[in-house]
């Protein structure tokens, strides 16, 4: 079966790429569409260039710089996310990913741009397979993203993040109502545990895992499991290392 014919056989996950570097956004787009579940359908060099793009074309999960001239990806993130929230649930655009792409010297940024509703954050640098993994796992939205860049980068932005959760009066109360069972589950997502290690690590099924990740996002009103580990930082319920 020829890669065409596989992509038709299947549902692909379609991809927009964000970054105002061509070399960048060609190189990712011939590893992406190199695989028979991905489709690349945007190119954009902007955020602007983005927002306006994916008003006319349907995405799943955007790759998204975030230092670019004129739109920046945390404001992108931000809109797009805006319009996710506005449009009918269950629809393609209510459904829409973000991952920003980073590096160490940009923390401030990247966290900016979780906190502006992205769902994980990869370094520019990582792997081929990380990256498409990543993909993959935003798009199923009940796994951890990239656990070991998202841990790794919290940990360096800890402080920050415990300064703005002073400011949160409301996220310490949503973690005060979660039942003990919650809180544990809660501890190991911050931890970067994904549901079979956390089932594991607890000895219940991952069906169950799955309910009580349901009941802690609708308790924290987090849209996904990256903002409840942000969350669990800002709360101190979890700290670097820990």
């Amino acid at each position: 079966m020829s890669l065409a014919m596989e992509r038709t056989a299947t549902e692909s996950i379609r991809v927009a790429l964000v970054d105002d570097q061509q070399l960048v956004r060609s190189g990712f787009s011939m590893l992406i569409n190199s695989q028979p579940d991905l489709d690349v359908v945007v190119e954009a060099g902007n955020g602007l260039e983005a927002l306006q793009a994916l008003g006319a074309a349907a995405a799943d999960v955007v790759l998204m710089d975030v230092r670019m001239p004129g739109m920046d990806g945390i404001e992108a993130t931000r809109q797009l996310m805006e319009r996710a929230a506005a449009a009918p649930s269950g629809s393609a655009r209510a459904e829409l990913r973000v991952v920003v792409l980073t590096t160490f010297d940009l923390d401030e940024y990247a966290l900016a741009a979780i906190q502006a509703g992205a769902s994980g954050f990869l370094l520019k640098d990582a792997p081929p397979e990380e990256l498409l993994d990543a993909i993959r796992t935003v798009h199923r939205g009940d796994a951890v993203i990239a656990p070991s860049t998202t841990r790794r980068l919290l940990d360096h932005v800890a402080p920050l993040l415990r300064t703005q959760g002073n400011e949160r009066p409301e996220h310490h109360e949503a973690v005060a109502r979660l039942t003990a069972r919650e809180r544990e589950v809660f501890i190991l997502m911050a931890q970067g545990r994904s549901n079979p290690e956390i089932a594991a690590g607890l000895f219940v099924s991952e069906a169950t895992v799955k309910t009580h990740v349901g009941h802690i996002l609708a308790k924290l009103g987090a849209r996904d499991r990256v903002q409840a580990v942000v969350i669990a930082y800002e709360t101190g319920v979890v700290t670097p290392g820990g």
